[in-house]
């Protein structure tokens, strides 16, 4: 058995079976106005011409450098690209730069084959948008794909053609950084806000100059790391893979994805980038994918590290046999392999297929026809920071806010106090919102919550700000004195803790997830002062705040929200907008809990309060801080009539659901209605729920809307014991309501046909 293989046996049981995208299957990106004959002539034709070393230059991915002293790098890829030795760039934008490259490529080369340029426009480009994390908390698909669709113009006026976005990693561990760029440790949410990003990254036809490929990264696994570390590896069983990190990917296949990245790590001892099981029999035969395959930066020369190839070539060998088509910034492919070719070590006709795949990719976006249609000096200077785009910006980050806690209806307060204290250097700060993987994201384009809390009020109001702490140690030496003077002078207090952006994202790893620093003693001091107190989490993770869950009157979970992330909060603290976000991932009560999330499996000794020996811990309760899928509002919402179609229903047929639910308080809202599954009975334990349908739907206050979602067959099937997809006959409970914790509830039951 070759290495490429080398993968549980269990797993390889009917993978072809494999099915988590909804019913109504959407077009893939190869239905979308190309004449795929033409194409293929096309592409035949031109690798006919080509030569071995041109073929390989092709899967070359260069590293462009900005550095001063990159001017000798620099000469050296314009030589490459004259060569026929590169066929993408990575971190090269800008029509000035980006239309000098690409000319030198269709002017100087050969062949004259056109450059792809990528970079990664992970939530937005220049207009920054609320981080991937915060912006699932809005639980709106079209949303995620209204702000793709900006980035991708944005991206696309200054001259990139690529995006090494969406990422959908499902991750359970907020411990690791990288957690802030996915939407959570749900595959069914994660799965419609990826094939949503999709749409909105490569529009309905890629040959338009405003679209730009899509990525789905990083396959697979990546954000079940052990320990929360970023690059480790990952042990985890074949039903967890696929039943929990695969499915999202499947979604953005299904939504016609262009392209796949690998991921850095390993699943089960094989790392990914020799994968050659999960890349080309999952991936492209199971799925049909029939797009190009990216390594992570250095990820093939990283194959040496991992101890599974001795030198470049045979690192080399084993990622483009795997699957991996492109090979970013390692140099591998196209210095190591051309005479490994010439000695039969590896197959031309890999090297030819891996070629067609980027040169398809090339036709698609239409280079070939017009090598220059990116690279518009005109719309680079209007598109960027359109007003428009701005105002999407602004939506996006309001929708995205989280009511955590409001006691006493603390919130929203009145919309001019005669004072108010806002403490905290996060809230002057223009830099976190920003979040990491910014792209081209400046901190002067910020609105900051202090001047959007400002911008709100009257002049009539006194406005106190201190820092409290320092940034980014969060240390409170000296500036805690200040801050409770400034908290003395005020009618209420809004108190900014949480993360800077550097603490997440990729490498960016915690080992305790509460709040960093001196915060906590500030939050304390300030809470002792006894005034009225909002606190406004600023992060990119799930934080674990007991103290504060318990002690402060009211939290908002804001994560990092972009450039207009100022007005969004002070629109919500001062009413003009109702909170109407959901929490896509648990949080914690205590670091030590992790992981944690709703939709683990059963165990025999469930945790009882009156029971000693059940699962559960001697030092903090099981139960989670804050629940997936929870977010409180300043009206409330009530759910009743629950019903389901029919008492039972045959193996493979759907099951309709229907229940109201009603707006029960004074003021306008958003609520994201929530519907759960849970198999009682089977043949492997199963979660004790999962998520099965949702909708963010907006009521005024009385006023009523009867719910009807569809339970589809794919959502009541399983993995079981032989590794076989399958619906069990037996009872099913299907949950309503505004968080994985719903109670409201109604059975049915499946029969064998």
């Amino acid at each position: 058995m070759t290495l490429t293989r080398k993968i549980s046996l269990v797993t390889t049981l009917l993978y072809l079976l494999i099915s988590t995208a909804s019913p109504a299957r959407t077009q893939t990106v190869r239905e979308r106005g190309v004449d795929e004959g033409k194409m293929k002539v096309f592409v035949d034709d031109l690798l006919a011409k080509m030569t071995l070393e041109e073929k390989l230059g092709q899967l070359n991915q260069h590293r462009w450098s900005w550095g001063e002293n990159g001017d000798s790098i620099r000469q050296i890829y314009q030589k490459n690209v004259r060569d026929g030795q590169a066929g993408s760039f990575l971190g090269l934008q800008g029509v000035a730069y980006s239309a000098e490259i690409q000319r030198i490529a269709v002017e100087e080369s050969r062949l004259g084959i056109p450059l792809l340029l990528a970079q990664d426009v992970i939530h937005g480009w220049r207009t920054t948008f609320p981080t991937p994390l915060g912006e699932a908390s809005s639980w709106d698909p079209a949303l995620a794909e209204k702000t793709a669709r900006v980035a991708a113009v944005e991206a696309s006026a200054q001259g990139l053609h690529w995006t090494f976005a969406p990422m959908v990693d499902v991750a359970r561990d907020p411990r690791w950084g990288r957690i802030v760029e996915g939407a959570g440790e749900d595959p069914y949410l994660g799965g419609l806000l990826a094939a949503a990003r999709v749409r909105g990254f490569q529009g309905t036809d890629l040959s338009q100059p405003n679209t730009i490929l899509a990525c789905a990264k990083h396959f697979a696994a990546y954000g079940g790391a052990e320990a929360g570390r970023d690059y480790n590896i990952v042990d985890i069983s074949p039903r967890t893979l696929f039943e929990i990190y695969l499915p999202p990917f499947h979604r953005a296949v299904e939504a016609g994805v262009a392209t796949v990245m690998g991921a850095f790590n390993e699943v089960n001892g094989v790392p990914m980038h020799a994968n050659g099981y999960l890349i080309n029999e999952v991936l492209r035969n199971g799925w049909g994918f029939r797009g190009l395959v990216v390594s992570d930066y250095t990820a093939i020369m990283e194959l040496q590290r991992h101890g599974v190839a001795a030198t470049p070539a045979e690192a080399g060998i084993l990622g483009l046999t795997s699957g991996v088509d492109v090979d970013m910034v390692s140099e591998i492919y196209h210095l190591e392999l051309p005479q490994m070719v010439r000695e039969g070590r590896l197959s031309g006709a890999v090297v030819d297929q891996a070629a067609r795949r980027v040169l398809e990719a090339k036709y698609r976006l239409g280079l070939f026809e017009d090598p220059f249609r990116y690279h518009n000096a005109e719309r680079e200077k209007t598109l960027i920071l359109h007003p428009d785009h701005l105002q999407i910006a602004l939506e996006a980050a309001t929708k995205s806010i989280v009511l955590l806690k409001n006691d006493h209806g603390i919130l929203p307060l009145p919309p001019a106090p005669g004072s108010l204290a806002v403490i905290g250097a996060l809230a002057a700060d223009q830099d976190a919102p920003l979040g990491p993987w910014r792209g081209q994201g400046m901190a002067e384009d910020v609105v900051s919550v202090l001047s959007g809390i400002r911008e709100k009020l009257p002049q009539s109001t006194s406005v106190y700000y201190q820092p409290g702490y320092t940034l980014p140690e969060f240390a409170g030496e000296g500036l805690m004195e200040a801050a409770l003077q400034a908290v003395d002078q005020a009618e209420a207090v809004i108190l900014v803790v949480g993360e800077t952006a550097r603490m997440s994202g990729e490498a960016s790893n915690r080992t305790d997830i509460g709040l960093p620093g001196d915060q906590l003693a500030l939050a304390k001091a300030v809470l002792g002062r006894g005034k009225p107190t909002v606190v406004v989490l600023m992060n990119g993770r799930p934080l674990a705040i007991p103290w504060l869950a318990e002690n402060a009157p009211a939290i908002l979970e804001t994560w990092f929200l972009g450039v207009r992330m100022g007005p969004a909060v002070a629109k919500v603290l001062f009413g003009e907008e109702n909170p109407g976000g959901k929490l896509p991932v648990t949080f914690p009560r205590v670091t030590g809990q992790i992981p944690i999330y709703y939709n683990h499996r059963s165990t025999g000794r469930p945790p009882r309060e009156d029971d000693f020996f059940s699962s559960k811990y001697l030092d903090a309760h099981w139960t989670p801080q804050f629940p997936f899928g929870f977010g409180l509002s300043y009206t409330t919402f009530a759910y009743d009539g629950l019903a389901v179609d029919r008492e039972s229903i045959g193996v493979g047929e759907k099951m309709a659901v229907r229940f109201q639910v009603r707006n029960t308080g004074t003021r306008k809202g958003d609520e994201v209605v929530q519907c759960y599954l849970q198999d009682n009975v089977g043949s492997v334990t199963r979660p004790v729920r999962q998520l099965v349908a949702f909708e963010r739907i907006t009521l005024q206050p009385g006023e009523a809307k009867t719910m009807n979602f569809t339970i589809y067959p794919e959502q009541m099937s399983f993995y079981n014991s032989g590794m076989q997809k399958t619906i069990e006959p037996g009872q099913f409970t299907v949950f309503v309501g505004g968080s994985s914790t719903a109670e409201l509830s109604a059975g049915f039951e499946v029969v064998a046909n």
